[in-house]
């Protein structure tokens, strides 16, 4: 049975040291740590890799997150692969459960996750299944 949950969270940004990707060229390297609040009453750590091209507004990330809480009550943990291209200003995310990261209550969760930001704060749409 597939559900839809909504709700806010809040992030916080640091800077890692840059990964060396060879002559000279270095993806920057950021961790951010997340709470959400809603149905996703969870926390998490996201490390991510990103790198802009010559052009103005075009690049891309990827990042692993962990998220740990509840979703919708029940308890345990899982990971989401994250990847997101700009193209020229105009951008696109996908936002993914890694298959089978599920643990304790979230085994078996399978499912997407759509993020806006709206004057500032950050939201998220979280379409899953269980089982």
């Amino acid at each position: 049975m597939s559900r839809q949950i909504k709700g806010e969270f809040d992030v916080k940004r640091s800077p890692e040291a840059p990964c060396d990707l060879g002559d000279g060229v270095q993806a920057g390297h950021f961790r951010f740590d997340k709470r959400f609040h809603g149905e996703l009453d969870a926390v998490s750590v996201v490390h991510m890799l990103a790198a802009m091209t010559q052009t103005e507004g075009s690049g891309a990330y990827v990042a692993i997150e962990r998220i740990v809480g509840t979703l919708e009550g029940r308890s345990g943990a899982f990971l989401t692969q994250h990847s997101g291209i700009m193209d020229r200003g105009a951008p696109s995310l996908s936002l993914t459960v890694v298959p089978d990261s599920g643990t304790a209550e979230l085994e078996g969760l399978r499912g997407s996750m759509k993020i806006d930001i709206v004057d500032g704060k950050h939201f998220y749409t979280f379409d899953y299944a269980l089982g």
